[in-house]
């Protein structure tokens, strides 16, 4: 019955929200292979490709940083619909496009997609009230996982059998259709959200009238939540230890006798845990506190890497692809839902922007920091990483600590609750 009641606290627009995720993320797998289309088909060099994929990369974390802070100005239902369909009409036309053209185009769609991250997380924060935001959370990122598992063995097949080329077009048409998809599955405008958790003190505060401007700086409403800078500071470093699995990791298992297939494979094993797994923890998990949640979490990513010490073998590799995977199921999630609570009602779209920027930043900086260690030092990276990782989970259980240790901020202080739908 509690399961069925965690499911029921999730509303039916987040439902539909999470099943437009779900058919854009099958289609949105062009990031995997976009470095082989730029050296391939397209024909430039490998540092010119990189140059490319790296400046997208750079667009991809500025619209995760920016994405939530329009959404506050303008309202995160439009900001949401206008990212996707620039990015959309983007990648539509990108096959068509001179390489110069290309040069801009690839990592403005980039930057329209973190801004289409960042409007999507807020739009669910404003939708859901404290207490079920864990399962909200969980249940449009294990679609979104499901569609890129599915997605990515069809990606490849289209290449090879048809051209690159589709591909652009098939995410492009794709995030058209989420945008047509949110137009019409979530609602221009909705009544404030007004229930709060039960024993929960004060009134519930309005969404500002002004848009999302709202009164006070952001650096003064982080300061008022040190367990929030901290928790971004040990995201910024668990994303650079945990998309080493994306960067180093296949490498070493390379040069250590194991394959692109069997690379492959532990990918494989991370989706199908998320699938299986992300929405029954997210549930049996939600009355627990999130920091503790988040801190264990990140000791796990550590621990995963801290598996490599054992061996190249494909053994070590399983397991800390596993305990990867569990870490990942428990923080992802849990630090989201923790930081839209924790959001002023007139900041939910910044405090969500910052979190999705810091969750990605590793996509800039964990190929050139892990690449540069490997290649003069290649035993210490493992055991860096599990290092890292432990410590940035140790940093969150300590603020965890510290929070449990204080009484509760009245109702009205925590800005957690309410907010209009802006559309």
């Amino acid at each position: 019955m509690g399961v069925l009641q965690g499911f029921k606290d999730v509303p039916r627009v987040v439902w539909l929200l999470a099943a437009g995720v779900f058919v854009n993320a099958v289609v949105s797998c062009t990031f995997v292979f976009v470095f082989v289309y730029l050296t391939g088909p397209r024909g430039l060099g490998t540092a010119q490709a990189g140059l490319i994929v790296g400046i997208g990369g750079v667009g991809l974390v500025a619209g995760n940083f920016t994405g939530g802070w329009y959404g506050d100005r303008f309202g995160h239902r439009k900001v949401l619909l206008t990212a996707s369909a620039l990015g959309g009409a983007v990648l539509v036309t990108l096959p068509a496009l001179s390489t110069g053209l290309l040069t801009l185009a690839l990592p403005l769609a980039q930057y329209a997609a973190g801004v289409v991250r960042a409007a999507q997380s807020a739009l669910v924060a404003v939708t859901v009230p404290e207490g079920s935001r864990r399962q909200a959370f969980a249940v449009t990122r294990c679609l979104s996982n499901g569609g890129f598992t599915i997605g990515t063995p069809l990606g490849a097949l289209v290449a090879t059998a048809l051209s690159y080329d589709w591909l652009f077009v098939a995410e492009g048409i794709g995030t058209l259709f989420f945008a047509l998809w949110t137009a019409r599955a979530v609602p221009a405008a909705a009544a404030p959200l007004t229930r709060r958790p039960p024993g929960a003190r004060g009134a519930p505060t309005p969404a500002a009238p002004d848009g999302g401007l709202g009164r006070g700086g952001l650096w003064r409403e982080l300061r008022a939540r040190p367990a929030v800078l901290a928790l971004l500071g040990a995201i910024v470093v668990a994303d650079v230890v945990y998309r080493q699995h994306y960067t180093t990791f296949p490498v070493f298992l390379a040069e250590h006798g194991l394959d692109t297939r069997a690379y492959g494979y532990l990918i494989a094993v991370n989706g199908g845990v998320i699938l299986l797994l992300e929405i029954p923890a997210a549930l049996a998990l939600r009355k627990r506190s999130p920091l503790h949640i988040v801190g264990t979490g990140l000791v796990l990513v550590g621990g995963g890497y801290a598996m490599l010490a054992l061996g190249a073998g494909l053994a070590p590799a399983i397991a800390m692809m596993l305990l990867l995977t569990l870490g990942e199921i428990l923080y992802k999630t849990t630090a989201t839902a923790y930081v839209a609570d924790e959001s002023p009602a007139h900041m939910v779209g910044r405090f969500q922007s910052l979190y999705a920027g810091v969750s990605v930043s590793g996509v800039v900086l964990a190929a050139p920091l892990g690449g540069a260690l490997y290649a003069v030092a290649p035993d210490l990276l493992w055991p860096l990483c599990a290092v890292l990782g432990a410590g940035a989970g140790a940093a969150v259980l300590v603020a965890g600590a510290r929070v449990a240790r204080r009484p509760a901020r009245p109702a009205h202080e925590t800005g957690s609750p309410t907010a209009a739908v802006a559309g």
